[in-house]
């Protein structure tokens, strides 16, 4: 997610914006609200997540103009990567809520009979959601969507990196769910701090890696259990039998969508010699027809961090640029960038990029590309083109990543009937659909047996006979 240098850290978390209500007086308002129970009910949770919808679909004009100005973004692209994937998650956990909130009945052992034993979800308590800036709306209201599915009231702090949208969040979304059970907290990683030294129940964090370090440690304290949506270099693997045409228009496509600024988005490709040549030129070509007059302009980085540590490891790539390469320090912008055969040293192939930059390495086949990544750390998703089955099957055995997606990019995320999260320093827990739903419950264990019988062989005095017994009934 949102890559940063230890130093940018420290700076973040020493300077803290101070919300007109204290992090103390916001909890314990949910913590009372929570209490009443007003949260537990189906039909309260049910309007929750129809306001979601409602919000980001009547809100639609005003969430696409927040983004544009945060982040430069068109607003088919605010649709596409916040507004149509919120409302689908909503929608789809108010389907399905009912069922996922039964109880679901085990067998019992024969020495626990009679008796019936089950599993029942419960609320946590109040959730921490940490939002991130690169897609404010969706990856928020998305682990919102999970706290109030399961039951939870909720303190949203969102990036203060997308403060337009932040705004909106905090000025629009009490209008559409319960203002009691849900608030909008604004300021910088201060706040943050200051929200989770009040012994929350669970923290939500997306972003990147070290900052997911500083909220896991300030969590520990309180055994706060924490979800850590980070991010990684996600890796492409184009083998010899790929499609190129639909490798090139996928991997090109995935990684322009918010200037490449996306944690699953195609952060390196390894590409085997016989076809690399083909898919460089395929690639360039495709660019050139997705961007039409704009081909060679410049996307825009959100801020000035961001920008200097991208032009920075363009600089010092070691590799060959075949496409784009250009920088404005003015207006922060940088073309779409193909970077032939990087130094695996270099800052491009050390760090997540986070932007519109491409690095293609040349393998020698498949077994060179699975060493390449299981030598790294784990990554947030795997990409692999290849139309041979033994190939799919090999990549899937022999690598770990939080994903996996066969001849496409990043779809699984719109999946919610699959676990959307990382492994390793990707993250940690998952969410979407009932798996959101699950990670922010508690499984309580239940086994309720009868008064009666009550077998004197349980109770002491132990004689050898009993033991005997119960070593063969339990």
């Amino acid at each position: 997610m949102d890559t940063a240098t230890g130093s940018d850290v420290a700076a973040e978390v020493s300077s803290a914006a101070v919300p007109a209500v204290s992090a103390a007086e916001v909890v314990a308002h949910l913590r009372s609200t929570f209490r009443s129970g007003r949260t537990r009910s189906l039909d309260w949770r049910r309007q929750q997540l129809t306001g979601i919808e409602r919000f980001v679909t009547e809100r639609e004009s005003e969430i696409a103009q927040a983004l544009q100005q945060d982040l430069g973004r068109p607003s088919f692209y605010a649709w596409l990567g916040d507004i149509a994937g919120s409302a689908a998650e909503a929608a789809f956990a108010r389907k399905n809520l009912s069922r996922w909130a039964r109880r679901t009945r085990v067998s019992l052992p024969l020495s626990m009979r009679p008796g019936r034993g089950f599993v029942q979800y419960e609320p946590l308590g109040v959730v921490l959601i940490i939002g991130p800036w690169n897609y404010p709306v969706y990856l928020t209201l998305g682990p919102l969507t999970a706290a109030i599915a399961a039951g939870n009231c909720a303190v949203i702090k969102p990036s203060e990196y997308a403060p337009a949208t932040s705004a909106l969040l905090a000025r629009l979304l009490p209008q559409y769910v319960d203002p009691a059970a849900v608030t909008v907290v604004e300021g910088d990683a201060g706040v943050t701090q200051d929200l989770l030294a009040q012994g929350v129940d669970h923290a939500f964090f997306t972003g990147g890696t070290e900052i997911g370090k500083l909220v896991m440690a300030a969590a520990a304290p309180h055994l706060t259990p924490v979800t850590l949506e980070l991010g990684g270099k996600s890796p492409v693997i184009v083998t010899a039998s790929a499609d190129l045409e639909v490798a090139a228009r996928r991997i090109v496509w995935t990684k322009l969508l918010n200037s490449g600024q996306t944690c699953i988005a195609p952060d390196y490709v390894l590409a085997d010699a016989r076809v690399r040549d083909e898919l460089v030129a395929r690639i360039k070509a495709t660019e050139a027809a997705f961007r039409g007059e704009d081909s060679g302009t410049g996307l825009p980085i959100v801020n000035r961090r961001q920008f200097d540590r991208l032009a920075d490891a363009l600089d010092l790539s070691g590799g060959t640029v075949v496409l784009g390469g250009g920088t404005d320090s003015e207006a922060l912008t940088i073309t779409p960038t193909v970077i032939l055969d990087p130094s695996p040293q270099s800052p491009v192939m050390q760090q997540e990029i986070f932007g519109p930059i491409l690095p293609v390495l040349t393998v020698s086949g498949l077994d060179e590309a699975i060493a390449f990544v299981t030598a790294r750390p784990k990554p947030l998703a795997l990409y692999l083109f290849s139309k041979s089955r033994a190939d799919q099957d090999r990549v899937l055995a022999e690598t770990s990543s939080g994903g996996m997606v066969v001849n496409h990019i990043a779809m699984h995320c719109l999946v919610p009937q699959l676990p959307f999260g990382g492994v390793g320093a990707s993250g940690t827990g998952a969410y979407h659909g009932k798996w959101g739903f699950e990670a922010l419950s508690h499984r309580r264990a239940v086994l309720a047996k009868p008064s009666r019988p009550d077998p004197s062989l349980t109770y002491p005095p132990y004689t050898d006979r009993k033991m005997k017994l119960l070593r063969r009934f339990f």
